[in-house]
C-alpha cells in the first residue's frame, strides 16, 4: 500500500519526528523512499542584498554541503532498514517543488511534519505542509509536533 514514500525535510525536529512514521511505514509494505530537501529560493535571495558575490557563493555552497549530509545521514538509516532510498536536493519555493517532485515521482504517500523551521510569514500565510494537503494529488500522512 505504500510501496514508494516521499519524504520532504527541512532537518527540524518536526521533520526527525516524521522520519519515524517513514521508517514504520518499513512493515506496511514500504520499499522506497524519496527524501526531498527545497533550499528556499526566497532565502537565498534575501542572503544575496545582503551579501557581496563571493560571501553569497561561498554561503550557498556551504548550505547545500550541509544539506547534502543531512541526506546522507537520513539515507544511511533508511538503507539499513531496507529501504531503497533516493535523495534529492532542489532549489526554489519549497510547496512548488514539493508538488513538482510528487508528480515527477509518484509516490503512494507523503510523509511531512506539521511544522518546519518556518518564519513568521509561514505563521501568518500557512505552513508549507498544510498547502501540501491541499494542493498534493497524492495522499498526505502530516506527523504533527
Amino acid at each position: 500500500m505504500f510501496d514508494k514514500i516521499l519524504f520532504p525535510t527541512d532537518f527540524s525536529d518536526v521533520a526527525a519526528k516524521a522520519l519515524q512514521y517513514v521508517k514504520q511505514l518499513r512493515a506496511a509494505g514500504g520499499r522506497e523512499v524519496v527524501i526531498l530537501h527545497v533550499i528556499d529560493q526566497s532565502n537565498l535571495e534575501l542572503l544575496s542584498s545582503y551579501s557581496t558575490i563571493q560571501d553569497y557563493i561561498t554561503i550557498e555552497k556551504e548550505i547545500e554541503k550541509r544539506s547534502s549530509e543531512e541526506l546522507g545521514f537520513i539515507s544511511n538509516e533508511l538503507r539499513q532498514l531496507g529501504f531503497m532510498v533516493t535523495e534529492r536536493l532542489e532549489k526554489g519555493i519549497p510547496l512548488r517543488v514539493v508538488l513538482k517532485v510528487a508528480d515527477e515521482e509518484n509516490p503512494s504517500v507523503i510523509v511531512v511534519g506539521s511544522h518546519g523551521k518556518g518564519n513568521l510569514e509561514e505563521i501568518l500565510l500557512g505552513s508549507v505542509s498544510e498547502k501540501v494537503v491541499r494542493k498534493s494529488r497524492h495522499p498526505v500522512l502530516v506527523v504533527k509536533r
